[in-house]
């Protein structure tokens, strides 16, 4: 199954949910798709959709899916990409009227130089990414957390160490 999710903020996304009933339509698409399509004014006509999914039924639908396909926006490609899905993220544009600026291109050129989805810059070719992207390898999500977390311990001990001298005893 194919997911695909619009997000939840106040644009629609028309342009890519339009697309994807013309690859269904052109046979390019054969797999089951389902889509949260937010606030899109525009119908699916050819998969099952729904305006917004609770995150329980967000959440099934990520782990029932084999492939995402999304907007630019961090929170859906990096929860998919944690789970292994294969992601392909569509930018929203402000040309469209979909967002106020084209911020998201800027986060998808990253996600993709760190190969872990396939950007698609041009929904024209959506269907090249669609047919590539099913034999690509991407690289897996590493959290960095951990070490995080370590650099902001090994800093308080040495804080603690360097104040420690500092202090006088009264007696």
């Amino acid at each position: 199954m194919i997911f695909v999710t619009t997000g939840s903020q106040k644009f629609q996304f028309n342009r890519l949910l339009q697309k994807i009933d013309l690859l269904i339509e052109e046979g390019m698409i054969r797999e089951e798709v389902f889509a949260q399509i937010g606030v899109s004014d525009y119908q699916p006509k050819h998969y099952e959709y729904c305006r917004f999914l609770d995150r329980e039924g967000f959440t099934g639908k990520l782990r029932e899916c084999q492939m995402v396909i999304t907007h630019g926006g961090t929170g859906v490609i990096i929860g998919a990409v944690k789970q292994g899905k294969k992601v392909i993220a569509v930018p929203r544009l402000a040309s469209y009227g979909e967002h106020v600026d084209d911020h998201q291109v800027q986060l998808l050129r990253e996600f993709d130089g760190m190969n872990l989805i396939c950007a698609c810059y041009d929904s024209e070719k959506l269907g090249d990414c669609i047919r590539d992207t099913g034999s690509r390898d991407f690289a897996g999500y590493h959290s960095n957390t951990r070490r995080i977390l370590k650099d902001i311990e090994n800093f308080l001990i040495a804080e603690e160490g360097e104040n420690h001298g500092k202090h006088s005893k009264i007696s």
